[in-house]
């Protein structure tokens, strides 16, 4: 059986985050909080999950905070998570038997992302992403915005899905004034 690290960038998530560390607990050998800002309780609520939680400075990259994360993991496997994700019993089952049968040969599970829903909370829009690397590899974060991991080595698709519920809008902004930053650094340096 693999073992994993469970690695989460974190800022003002105490509306979302206990629901997210509940189900993955069930699966992650560690849970690694980076903690990018939080003004409220998440770091106190993490805190009921792990001893693992660190300080990051955001430095408007996100690419940079979760490479931080990643290189706290000690366990064979990483996975990440966003505070307003959550895994659903079905998915959450067949996570539990992938863990148990996964060949250490993988160097990427590819997995289903639920980003949108119906009235009837039915997944209206899927896209693969990877969520689980082999931390032997050291795969690297990159893109300061809508960050990702390149797939590279040997990769497998999973039908395991990954629902991101949130509960409230993102600052509708801050990518804007990220992108902007990069725009400036780019016609400045």
């Amino acid at each position: 059986m693999i073992t994993i690290s469970l690695c989460m960038i974190v800022k003002n998530e105490e509306d979302v985050i206990e629901r997210c560390l509940k189900c993955a607990k069930e699966i992650a050998d560690e849970i690694i909080i980076v903690d990018t800002g939080s003004t409220d309780s998440t770091v106190e609520i993490a805190s009921r999950y792990t001893n693992q939680i660190y300080y990051f400075d955001w430095v408007d990259d996100f690419s940079k905070a979760r490479n931080y994360s990643f290189s706290k993991a000690t366990k064979d496997y990483i996975m990440w998570l966003d505070a307003d994700d959550i895994i659903l019993e079905k998915d959450l089952m067949q996570f539990k038997l992938l863990k148990n049968t996964l060949e250490p040969s993988i160097d990427m599970v590819m997995m289903k992302y639920n980003v949108a829903f119906d009235e009837n909370n039915n997944p209206t829009l899927t896209y693969y992403r990877e969520r689980l690397v082999s931390r032997k590899k050291n795969h690297q974060w990159i893109s300061p915005i809508h960050e990702v991991i390149s797939p590279s080595g040997n990769i497998i698709y999973s039908d395991i899905a990954i629902s991101h519920k949130k509960l409230h809008p993102s600052d509708k902004f801050r990518n804007l004034k990220i992108f902007n930053k990069m725009i400036r650094r780019r016609y400045t340096a």
